[in-house]
């Protein structure tokens, strides 16, 4: 009952404030201005975050690592002015004031010295944060974290994204989300309407109305309809469009080049893919359709796969607790190549010398923004990258963002079969060896984990998609664990133990999707379906 109750409070204010939200888009000269003033109030942003942790609530987390290492409110100023921003995060980090993935999520205890405590996620929550809708993290590697919707936050966004659809020359095209209901389904076409360009369609692959989705989402997407039509600015209901059906999308992509305008469709990565596959086999024509793809990992191969017709993919980087970090450079050095968004988020790593167990590309996000929906000192999420900062004289350069972010990957072992091996192998393997050798997209294979509770025992299935064929089952594991044998030590003796225990079978069917929508290359289940 509280629950339901809390739900409505947060629904009327929703309603209360969306109307307000969605009559006052800002422009592009506005918001070239908001992101300079944010790049001139960085350290005061960072003093004064530092200064409310330290003087807040005990329970915070920061607060208690802060204490721990015999920081005071007043030592914030100095040490920032001091030494800048990053450095002063790379000093508070050297203290043991960060947390890594699994202490953000609660999953394990926090361990600094004699200090030992578990993160309680209702204390990351800013407390300057106005609730207008509850959104959560995908939960592709563990459990969902409950996110806040503030419609400030979204403003603040909205502001990244358009300036840098702009430097594309997308300022004046047709924008499309695909996505489940809930989370970017809202933000993100509530962010095309407070830039001025609301989005033409929204497909999902799931109905609002159907079984097993939360009853949030359901009512969620119709307020967001409602309200929308009472504030004169029109959002778009949903339109099914499951991932082995995705013909409804290429026909709107197709509807648009023809109206001589540039279809933009923002989904994830493996979800673009598909949609260019689907184009392929139905013989239509989508090139110069644009996509902006996330959610996962922006390969080579998945490039190609989209540039093979004549589409582009346009790389991001985000998360729900965040939102978008980084967008792709236009002078790209590789496939996803992007420029971090410095203005929003502080970026440190955790080095060379291997500090507190982390792999030295680790990236620890800071949030900046007072409208973030969670406070973020040091937090590392699970990822890394190749972090540089260089000239590259393109447009998103200019406007003030000079870190590049390439080679973005989950540096958290994946486990299947009782062994654990790296984001990088597994991508290897799947996107670049199999296709090689039996044909096929980067998203026709997939490698699936489920356990069987009667027996306790791990079964690990290869997924090959229908499409590619008649194969030789026995040749395409042989190739697979030759492949992933040869990395690293622990995979030879990966590749020994599952050859000998014939524990890999290869399934013919479509590689599973999560409920937002995202292949996964590895995808765990909990029980063997028989």
């Amino acid at each position: 009952m509280q629950g339901t109750l809390e739900d409505i409070r947060v629904g009327w204010r929703f309603f209360r404030h969306i109307h307000g939200f969605l009559r006052t888009p800002f422009s592009l000269d506005q918001a070239r201005q908001l992101l300079l003033g944010r790049f001139e109030q960085r350290e005061n942003q960072l003093i004064l975050m530092l200064q409310r942790i330290s003087s807040g609530p005990s329970s915070s987390p920061y607060s208690r690592l802060l204490t721990a290492c015999g920081f005071k409110c007043g030592d914030a100023e100095e040490l920032v002015r001091r030494e800048g921003i990053e450095a002063a995060l790379a000093t508070l980090f050297s203290q043991g004031v960060y947390l890594a993935g699994d202490e953000f999520k609660g999953r394990v205890p926090v361990v600094r010295g004699s200090l030992r405590f578990t993160v309680d996620p209702s204390t990351l929550l800013n407390p300057a944060s106005i609730v207008h809708g509850m959104s959560q993290s995908s939960g592709s590697r563990g459990a969902p974290t409950p996110v806040p919707i503030d419609l400030a936050f979204i403003k603040d966004h909205a502001i990244n994204t358009h300036l840098a659809l702009d430097a594309y020359g997308g300022s004046e095209w047709v924008h499309a989300h695909y996505g489940a209901p809930g989370g970017t389904a809202v933000t993100n076409p509530l962010e095309f309407a407070k830039g001025g360009t609301p989005p033409e369609r929204w497909f999902t692959p799931v109905h609002p109305a159907g079984p097993g989705l939360h009853y949030r989402y359901r009512w969620g997407s119709r307020a967001l309809w409602l309200a929308s039509r009472f504030s004169g600015v029109p959002m778009p209901g949903p339109s099914t469009a499951p991932l082995d059906d995705l013909g409804p999308v290429v026909y709107w992509l197709r509807d648009v080049l023809t109206r001589g305008r540039v279809p933009h469709l923002w989904t994830f990565a493996s979800t673009a893919v598909l949609v260019c596959e689907t184009a392929r086999k139905m013989g239509v024509d989508i090139s110069g359709a644009c996509f902006t793809a996330g959610g996962e990992p922006t390969t080579q191969m998945r490039r190609d796969a989209v540039e093979r017709v004549g589409a582009v993919m346009i790389p991001r980087m985000g998360a729900t607790e965040t939102d978008i970090l980084a967008y792709a450079c236009i002078n790209e050095q590789s496939a996803d190549d992007m420029h971090f968004f410095d203005d929003r988020h502080a970026l440190i790593q955790a080095g060379s010398d291997g500090t507190h167990g982390l792999p030295a590309q680790a990236m620890l996000l800071t949030s900046l923004l007072n409208s973030a929906p969670l406070v973020l000192l040091n937090v590392c999420m699970g990822d890394q990258a190749r972090v540089s900062r260089r000239s590259c004289g393109c447009p998103l350069e200019n406007l003030g963002w000079r870190i590049h972010l390439e080679q973005v990957r989950s540096f958290e072992k994946l486990t299947a079969g009782g062994l654990s091996f790296l984001d990088f192998d597994v991508i290897r393997v799947l996107e670049e060896v199999l296709p090689a050798r039996f044909g096929g997209s980067p998203v026709d294979y997939q490698l699936v984990e489920r356990s069987d509770k009667a027996s306790s025992k791990a079964q690990i299935q290869l997924l090959l998609s229908p499409e590619l064929g008649p194969l030789d089952e026995k040749d395409v594991i042989d190739t697979f664990l030759s492949a992933i044998g040869g990395g690293s030590a622990g995979e030879r003796f990966m590749e020994i133990c599952w050859r000998d225990g014939r524990v890999v079978e290869v399934v013919r069917q479509r590689p599973i999707h999560t409920s937002s929508g995202k292949i996964l290359h590895l995808h765990t289940e909990n029980d063997v379906q028989h």
